[in-house]
């Protein structure tokens, strides 16, 4: 039976295809996921001591926190499904959708497109390798597996995104006017070259590159157990821009035609002209705003006519339902996590921090940061809102224990991709393109957790050691 396991899948892809199964009847929808994550970091805050009222009100509170950071995610699917759905970006991917000669192949294809695309911005690899699965699903002659095919496009957050230029906490660390109160006293300026363009980052991210593909390549199922986009059910066949209707009213005729395209182009680019002649590329990219206005206005200036950008924009915002109504109950974590305090006026995250920051040692405190960032980002799952929390303590830590800060702040980021790989908060974008559920491709995921967990924390320990202590150097 399709999506079995046979004797033609090799011990990994079968190990895939039982978490996959597993998963499939076990895993909760992404919304009950984020609501079980509420109620158990709630419990463990009352149990530290907190309030019921106090956790209800950090609860009530954070609720709303993360609408701005909500509706630049919901933008990203947009802009993004808007870019990619252009005709000639859509005939682009087209075109990338011919070079696998399998189904297995497509499956390793996706995963490399997919990460290298998240080193330059974690949200275009999102929806760009969502619909480069979608592409490869319509060709009938493909035995691809949809669900390892989504799995794959998911390893750009997965596994390398924070390693590249779109990380949050090496953006923060190398501009000290986007820094806390406090913080550029204890760490200086770390520019990139002390961060994600060291050597030994830049040697991590290649073997995190190479092994997921390696372990996309053992746990993609055979021709005979693949469960394509038909037979799993799903719209993934169809093409994804449909030809406009013909105009049949006068009063439409601005809807079909670019001239209000060109004019609001020319506004737009204006802007990002500015932008992006007064800073830094990276620095200009990095800024969430800035990205999700490029994509808009670059979807509707290849879109050409209003009508063709309306209809885009149209399909691409049942994709952001997972976003707009999980999202805050995140934001309600992340509040009771660092607001709702206990004994000793401590909160849940300064807890936390505290056991691993204690019993850290300069040999080990790579590892200890390193397991330490990943159980947070679990529930706090927010790169850079998370950094800021943390880096006065943590690197506070390091400049005690003569640890580089740079690869401090690289243990941080590549420990923060690890919850990634299991956690529904970042691939909800994804999941909307694809149209598929958490439950439907963490069962290879996991599987690449279990590789990742061992290996990115022995390297962190491993490279760290080559790494010399420096004083902070302040602006």
């Amino acid at each position: 039976m399709s999506g079995s396991a046979t004797v033609k899948d090799g011990l990994m892809a079968r190990a895939a295809l039982r978490c996959a199964a597993w998963s499939e009847r076990w895993f909760p929808d992404a919304y009950v996921f984020a609501v079980l994550g509420v109620v158990v970091v709630a419990a463990a805050a009352m149990g530290f001591g907190a309030s019921a009222q106090d956790t209800a009100r950090a609860f009530g509170d954070g609720f709303w926190s993360l609408i701005p950071f909500t509706m630049q995610m919901a933008f990203v699917v947009i802009g993004g499904y808007a870019v990619a759905t252009a005709p000639p970006v859509a005939r682009f991917i087209d075109l990338l959708a011919r070079v696998p000669r399998s189904g297995r192949g497509a499956v390793v294809y996706v995963g490399l497109v997919s990460m290298l695309a998240s080193l330059l911005s974690w949200g275009f690899s999102l929806v760009f390798g969502g619909l480069l699965v979608r592409a490869l699903a319509r060709r009938q002659e493909l035995r691809m597996d949809y669900r390892a095919a989504g799995a794959s496009a998911y390893l750009g957050l997965g596994a390398v995104w924070a390693m590249g230029l779109s990380s949050s906490a090496a953006q923060l660390q190398a501009n000290p006017a986007s820094m806390p109160p406090g913080l550029v006293e204890i760490t200086g300026v770390l520019p990139f070259t002390q961060t994600i363009f060291l050597w030994q980052s830049i040697v991590l991210t290649s073997v995190l590159i190479a092994v997921s593909l390696l372990i996309a390549w053992l746990t993609a199922p055979s021709d005979d157990s693949a469960r394509t986009a038909q037979t799993f059910g799903k719209a993934a066949a169809q093409a994804e821009a449909a030809p406009m209707a013909p105009r049949t009213r006068p009063g439409e005729w601005l809807e079909y035609s670019p001239v209000l395209t060109v004019l609001l182009s020319l506004l737009a680019f204006g802007w990002l002209f500015g932008e992006f002649a007064s800073k830094p590329l990276t620095s200009a990219i990095a800024n969430l705003n800035t990205y999700n206005f490029l994509f808009i206005s670059t979807g509707l200036l290849l879109h050409w006519r209003p009508r063709s950008f309306l209809d885009a924009v149209a399909r691409s915002v049942p994709s952001t339902s997972g976003v707009l109504i999980q999202f805050p109950l995140y934001g309600g974590i992340a509040m009771i996590l660092t607001h709702a305090t206990g004994e000793g006026g401590q909160t849940l995250a300064h807890r936390l921090s505290s056991l691993f920051v204690h019993v850290a040692t300069h040999d080990s405190f790579a590892v200890v940061i390193g397991v330490y960032s990943a159980v947070l980002g679990f529930f706090v799952p927010s790169g850079g809102g998370k950094w800021i929390v943390e880096a006065p303590y943590v690197m506070q830590a390091a400049n005690e224990l003569k640890s580089h800060l740079g690869w401090a702040v690289q243990v941080y980021n590549a420990a923060e991709a690890l919850p990634n790989l299991i956690n529904p908060f970042w691939m909800l974008p994804l999941l909307g393109v694809l149209g598929l559920k958490a439950r439907d491709i963490v069962g290879f995921t996991f599987i690449q957790l279990l590789v990742h967990i061992p290996l990115v924390l022995g390297l962190l320990w491993l490279l760290g050691m080559t790494l010399i202590y420096v004083a902070p150097v302040m602006p």
